[in-house]
Parts: structure tokens; sequence; C-alpha cells
């Protein structure tokens, strides 16, 4: 049996009540995972900058969980940005949000995005999404290597 590597989440999300229902539904999960938030696009592209120079305190994300409705940089924009950077290209990015508009899921999959989810409104729904999230980002797809 294949031993998984505990696998890095960076949250971009501006909403401080949905990143501790986030966090709270990958502990209540004992998704072991580890979990970084960026509060803007802008954070997280700093963050992102970090993980390329090789920051210890800023490891490079399996997986980017991102919101599209956010102050600043928008979710759209980022997304734009790391898919046009040849270091960062290849994270998987999904979507995650309350917008249930047809052009953002339009959007969002023109600018390469890996799924669009729109946001459950109870913990207990989040809970159910966060566990299949996992199963699917880190038991069943294969990722990049990044060693």
């Amino acid at each position: 049996m294949e031993v998984l590597k505990e696998a890095i989440i960076l949250l971009v999300e501006d909403d401080p009540g949905d990143q501790k229902l986030i966090k709270k539904s990958l502990l209540n999960q004992r998704i072991s995972n580890e979990l970084f938030v960026a509060e803007s696009g802008e954070d997280a592209l700093d963050y992102l900058s970090g993980s390329k120079a090789g920051d210890s305190e800023h490891p490079m994300p399996d997986l980017i969980l991102l919101d599209l409705n956010m102050p600043g940089m928008g979710g759209k924009e980022f997304l734009r940005r790391i898919k046009a950077d040849d270091e960062l290209d290849t994270i998987p990015v999904v979507i995650l949000t309350t917008s249930d508009s047809e052009q953002d899921v339009i959007d969002s999959y023109k600018l390469h995005a890996s799924g669009y989810i729109r946001k459950p409104v109870n913990l207990e729904g989040l809970r159910g999404m966060m566990s299949k999230l996992e199963e699917y980002w880190f038991t069943i797809c294969r990722k990049v290597s990044r060693s």
C-alpha cells in the first residue's frame, strides 16, 4: 500500500467565516493535509512567490481552493496569473464560491480551473464536500511530483 504524503492546500478566501468553516470541516474530517490561508488574490500571489523561492514557511501547494468574489484582485484575475506562470500552472485550482452564474463557470474553465464547486451553506454540507475533495484530489488523482 502506497503511503500518502500530507498535501498542502492553499485557501484563497476573504471571508473569515468561510475560512473558519473550511478549517473546521477539515479538522472534523480528520484530514491531515496542511491548510494555508490567503485573504486576497494579492496575498496568495505573495505566498506563491515565497513558494517559488523555496521559502519553507510557504510550501508549494498541491491544491488551491479559490473564491471568485474578493475585493481587490478577484479570483478570475488570480487564476489567469497563475495559469500563465510556468512554475505554477500545473497546480490544480478548484473554484469554491457562492456564485451560481453560468458565465462564472464558463469563464473559470476557460481560465483552466480544475473544478467549480458552489459553496455549501452549512457545516454539514461543507464537511461532505471537503471529504469528497480530499478523496478525489489526494487519493484518486495523480499529483505532479514537485521534488
